[in-house]
């Protein structure tokens, strides 16, 4: 498979999408959502040599130990997993940091996917996309836009209501060990000043989504 015409840069952010094949549906349960989440987590080390699922058989496994030894592909700094597509804001570590993570994490969720649901073939469409994020009010917004997005799709009234995005992170309310997203030295805003900048946008975002609707029909 060709590289990338531009390459990604090692230290600078990207928002990085990944959808899936005709907009199937690629998370099912919860247990599906937490898998995923898992698999992020798991991934963005440098560290691991087996795939996750193996993993899951040791008997010690702990993220402490890829934890400590620090070496990192990806930094996470906000996510969002949809129904048929998941949101990323990643800043690459390593030289093609973002590139090995996501092959292993969409074919890490792949093959998941696959044994439990007695799938086969592949589940996204194509390569992931990528934007690069070049200030901190660009960051601002588009972890706004992500935490909005099960609002803007009707799927919960309140961004705090879905369980599998960062939002919750971002407000602080979520366990210590629950956490995957490093944010805070790129987004430095009290939580509740972040609360009402995310919340002022929900009617406006959610009217932008039925007119893309409009013409996309």
């Amino acid at each position: 498979m060709p590289g990338r015409q531009v390459p990604l840069i090692e230290d600078r952010i990207y928002h990085i999408v990944s959808k899936s094949i005709a907009k199937f549906k690629i998370f099912r349960s919860v247990k599906d959502y937490k898998r995923m989440k898992e698999i992020l987590k798991y991934y963005q080390f440098k560290s691991p040599k087996i795939r996750y699922s193996l993993y899951l058989r040791e008997k010690n496994k702990s993220f402490k130990k890829l934890e400590d030894k620090d070496e990192k592909l990806v930094e996470i700094i906000s996510y969002c997993l949809m129904p048929t597509h998941i949101h990323l804001v990643l800043r690459q570590v390593a030289k093609n940091g973002i590139s090995i993570f996501m092959a292993k994490v969409l074919n890490s969720y792949t093959r998941y996917f696959n044994t439990k649901y007695k799938r086969k073939g592949p589940l996204w469409e194509g390569r992931f996309k990528n934007i690069e994020v070049e200030t901190t009010e660009q960051l601002y917004h588009l972890t706004r836009y992500i935490h909005l997005n099960p609002v803007s799709a009707y799927l919960v009234e309140r961004p705090q209501d879905w369980k599998f995005s960062s939002y919750k992170e971002f407000i602080n309310e979520v366990k210590e060990e629950e956490k995957i997203c490093e944010f805070e030295k790129f987004i430095e805003v009290p939580k509740e000043i972040y609360k009402e900048f995310v919340f002022s946008r929900i009617d406006y975002q959610r009217e932008l989504e039925n007119i893309k609707r409009l013409f996309l029909e």
